[in-house]
């Protein structure tokens, strides 16, 4: 028999349609089991989690059928309460598939510290400048007999004498101890925003 007859004949049409049936019944189940695998089709919404603890985070998620992974903790926000989330990847009201993972990053315990920058004989403006660039606050300014006026003569926090160096919060007020251009005269304490401190 020829190759050509042999194509044509009923044999082997008929064994070629029984390779087309199960070639389309293997890629149907194929494409069945693919479906169920990747959860086809089945979406949830993202909840907001913003503001809540790992505890809390841990149980809205599982009711949501999803996971979450913790990033680093980014600068403390005083309006998060502490260890809370503070941003979520995706974000809430987002579809996603179900066992999708949840980036999370947390709110600190704090402010990191920082350290106090050298502020002795400085004048008070640019010591201002100073804390100010390395996220501490100006707190009161207390003027002593010294003739160099306004110059920053030593550092203290909460009555205590600092060293340029110490480490602190942010945000921390740091007061000055100035001169107040007088060879004699009377300690005067000024508060950090009155404007007697905008002197030069």
């Amino acid at each position: 028999m020829s190759l050509f007859k042999f194509i044509f004949s009923k044999v082997f049409l008929k064994q070629l349609l029984i390779a087309v049936v199960v070639l389309g019944l293997l890629i149907f189940a194929f494409m069945q089991w693919l479906k169920v695998s990747t959860n086809h089709g089945e979406y949830v919404t993202v909840p907001d989690i913003s503001k809540e603890t790992i505890n809390e985070v841990k149980t809205t998620l599982e009711k949501a059928h999803l996971n979450f992974v913790v990033l680093d903790s980014t600068n403390y926000n005083p309006d998060y309460p502490r260890y809370s989330v503070i941003e979520q990847h995706p974000e809430a009201n987002q579809k996603v598939k179900e066992g999708r993972k949840i980036y999370l990053t947390l709110n600190p315990s704090g402010y990191r510290k920082v350290s106090v920058p050298n502020l002795i004989q400085v004048t008070r403006r640019n010591a201002a400048s100073m804390l100010k660039a390395v996220g501490l606050e100006l707190g009161e300014v207390e003027y002593v007999d010294n003739i160099g006026k306004d110059m920053v003569l030593s550092l203290k926090h909460d009555g205590q004498e600092i060293q340029p160096g110490d480490m602190f919060p942010k945000t921390t007020k740091i007061d000055l101890v100035c001169g107040n251009g007088n060879e004699e005269g009377t300690t005067m304490v000024y508060d950090s925003i009155a404007p007697a401190q905008d002197k030069e």
